[in-house]
């Protein structure tokens, strides 16, 4: 759970609803790794571009891979995302 504290989406700006929509999908609820970004919507916006880069961009690793390195890291930091 993090320590800060999530912006629900009723009491959120239109510039947030707009993106919990986005990256939330039917339920308006992203992820809670996005949701804490939700106090800085620019910050959000680009964490979820960083994200995307890292899993999705062009690299020699197949998707698979990163998704293994990523398990990895987050079990060696006892981190469950």
């Amino acid at each position: 759970m993090a320590f800060i504290d999530y912006i629900p989406y009723d009491d959120a700006s239109e510039e947030l609803q707009a993106l919990y929509r986005e990256y939330g999908g039917p339920s308006r609820t992203p992820a809670n790794i996005i949701r804490i970004a939700a106090h800085n919507p620019t910050a959000m916006k680009y964490h979820v571009e960083l994200f995307r880069a890292v899993t999705m961009g062009k690299t020699s690793l197949t998707r698979q891979q990163r998704e293994m390195i990523a398990v990895r890291v987050s079990a060696i930091n006892k981190c469950h995302y």
